[in-house]
C-alpha cells in the first residue's frame, strides 16, 4: 500500500522552529518529485515548497522563502520541511505530496499521492 505519513507538527510560540517529516511506504521516492502544501479552514490548499527527485532543485512560496527549507533523503525514503521564524499565519494543516516525475519541481497540485497532514499551530 502506497502511503505518505507526515509527522513533527505541534503547538509552538511565534519565532520558534519545527521540522516536519514525510515518510513514504510502499514506494521508492527516488523517481518522485515532492512538495509540501498547507490548508487552513475556509481557505484553498496553498503551495508551500517543492523539491525535485534528486534534491538539487527547490522552489518556495513567497510567504515562506527564507524561513522554510525543504530537503529529502532518498536513502531513508523521507522528505523534510524545516520551518524557522514561525508566525501565526503559518498555522495550518501541512500535507506532503508526491508524483513520479524526474523533470524538475512541481509547484501546482499535479501530485497524485497525498498524506493525511499534520497540524502546526503557532501562538502569537
Amino acid at each position: 500500500q502506497v502511503q505518505l505519513v507526515e509527522s513533527g507538527g505541534g503547538l509552538v510560540q511565534a519565532g520558534a522552529s519545527l521540522r516536519l517529516s514525510c515518510a513514504a511506504s510502499g514506494l521508492s521516492l527516488r523517481s518522485y518529485a515532492m512538495g509540501w502544501f498547507r490548508r487552513t479552514p475556509g481557505k484553498e490548499r496553498e503551495f508551500v515548497a517543492a523539491i525535485n527527485w534528486s534534491g538539487d532543485s527547490t522552489y518556495y512560496a513567497a510567504s515562506v522563502k527564507g524561513r522554510f527549507t525543504i530537503s529529502r533523503d532518498n536513502a531513508k525514503n523521507t522528505m523534510y520541511l524545516q520551518m524557522d521564524s514561525l508566525n501565526a499565519e503559518d498555522t495550518a494543516v501541512y500535507s506532503c505530496a508526491a508524483r513520479r516525475w524526474v523533470y524538475g519541481v512541481l509547484v501546482g497540485t499535479q501530485y497524485d499521492i497525498w498524506g493525511q497532514g499534520t497540524q502546526v499551530t503557532v501562538s502569537s
